[in-house]
This record gives C-alpha cells, structure tokens and sequence, in this order.
C-alpha cells in the first residue's frame, strides 16, 4: 500500500510525516483492500484559528472514500479525517458483505 503524503505551500517536518504514516496505517485493519493513500495538508490563508485543512482520499477496490477536515493543527485535522474515513470504510465493508 502506498501512502502519498503533500503540503501544498510549506514544507512539512519529518516528525509530521512519520505520524501521519503511522496513524494512516492503522486503517489497514479495518480494510484489507486498500491500494493506496493520499494525504494533502494546506494552510488556509484566513483569519481563522483554524486554518489547517487536511484531505485524505483512501483508494480500494470498488471504489473512492474521500475526508476533508479543518483544525488549529494539523494532527487534529489529520485525527479527524482518519476517523471519518474510518467509519466510510466500516460502511463500504458492511455494503461489501451484503453483496
């Protein structure tokens, strides 16, 4: 599985990276056909607190789930979209069985 991590405008630190790859690789468990993972971080130039934006699309076999989620960090924005993307894929596996 590949995971595909971007900061768009900055340049990401090496501690980031690594906890974005861990978290990102516990959702192997919950789904064994994943094919790969992209993860884009940005900074929303408003006057926001909140102004990390992180995106997760996860791509399987039958389809594309796809998280979107602002936050003052980007931990919490990246937390938040693996939590989302962790129900989507509970969801498709579920519809999966039905079949």
């Amino acid at each position: 599985m590949d995971v595909n991590i971007n900061s768009i405008h900055f340049t990401a630190d090496k501690k980031l990276k690594q906890l974005i790859q861990t978290k990102v690789k516990k959702l192997t468990t919950f789904h064994d056909g994943l094919l790969s993972i992209d993860v884009n971080l940005k900074v929303d130039k408003s006057d926001k607190k909140e102004n990390k934006i992180a995106e997760v699309k996860l791509f399987i076999r039958g389809g594309d789930l796809f998280a979107k989620k602002q936050a003052k960090t980007f931990e919490e924005a990246v937390d938040e979209c693996l939590d989302a993307t962790r129900r989507q894929l509970l969801k498709h596996k579920e519809k999966e069985r039905k079949v």
